[in-house]
């Protein structure tokens, strides 16, 4: 039965995963457009329910037919979909996936942690960018975005799936456990610091590595500096005081992808 009405009990509880105090509360968020439905569905991401119009289902048999029983298929109208959905103007589904709690990797050869991250956009391109550069894990501080804010999924243009970024509360005790385990950790900062302090081309990369990534205004808090085996700078031309947090990620990574691969071809 297809639902009509905005006022649905349960379509207002859909509503309410537009706020991180719904996500949180619900154990769940939403998963907006077909793309991202398909990026779910590739890994098998559990799926509470799938909302979509007629024009849709018209169009996409092929994916309802992987839709799990276990989750509720739920046609609705356009104006129902318009309700649910964060977007102006939705392309005909929108899913309710849940919230999976995810351990540390126990081991990595590539990480990324980044301090108070607060752009939904930016943490959606670092994930797209850790992903494409082979990171296996990347961390934010327990003050930073919602991960699960349909922003971060959007800009991670369904990468987000592959690498959810996991919330910690002290990322200090993160790194010095990674640390313990041989892992070199690298503070990315604009301006040369005390201590040892290199350009991305001036360290071995090759290496097992996790990189310190900070704040969009204020980069890193000097306790993680300090924490640090060293400073790695990205050079810039004159007047330039600093880059994207996204776009740093992302030459830091594929630095290191660039070195392991030169290393793999001798």
């Amino acid at each position: 039965m297809i639902l009509t009405s905005p006022k649905n009990e349960w379509i207002q509880q859909l509503r309410r995963l537009h706020q991180a105090k719904g996500r949180r509360e619900q154990g769940c968020f939403l998963v907006e457009g077909t793309h991202l439905i398909q990026e779910a569905l590739s890994v098998s991401w559990p799926l509470q329910a799938l909302c979509y119009t007629s024009l849709w289902q018209e169009h996409h048999p092929q994916i309802l037919a992987q839709i799990p029983r276990s989750t509720r298929q739920q046609p609705v109208s356009e104006a129902v979909l318009q309700r649910i959905a964060t977007t102006e103007t939705p392309d005909g589904v929108v899913g309710v996936a849940d919230h999976l709690a995810s351990s540390d990797p126990l081991q990595i050869s590539l990480g990324v942690v980044v301090e108070t991250l607060q752009d939904p956009g930016n943490l959606g391109a670092l994930i797209r960018n850790s992903v494409a550069a082979g990171s296996e894990a990347l961390w934010i501080s327990a003050d930073s975005v919602d991960p699960e804010n349909p922003k971060v999924l959007r800009a991670s243009a369904g990468q987000w799936f592959k690498c959810p970024p996991r919330l910690v509360g002290d990322l200090g005790e993160l790194v010095q456990a990674y640390q313990q385990q041989g892992i070199q950790v690298l503070a990315a900062c604009a301006e040369p610091i005390s201590g040892q302090s290199e350009t991305l081309w001036g360290w071995d990369l090759t290496a097992p590595t996790m990189f310190l990534l900070g704040n969009e205004g204020s980069g890193l808090s000097r306790a993680l500096i300090d924490q640090a085996n060293g400073i790695i700078q990205i050079p810039m031309a004159a007047g330039v005081e600093s880059l994207n947090v996204a776009m740093t990620g992302g030459l830091l990574l594929y630095e290191a992808r660039r070195q392991r691969q030169a290393f793999r071809d001798r």
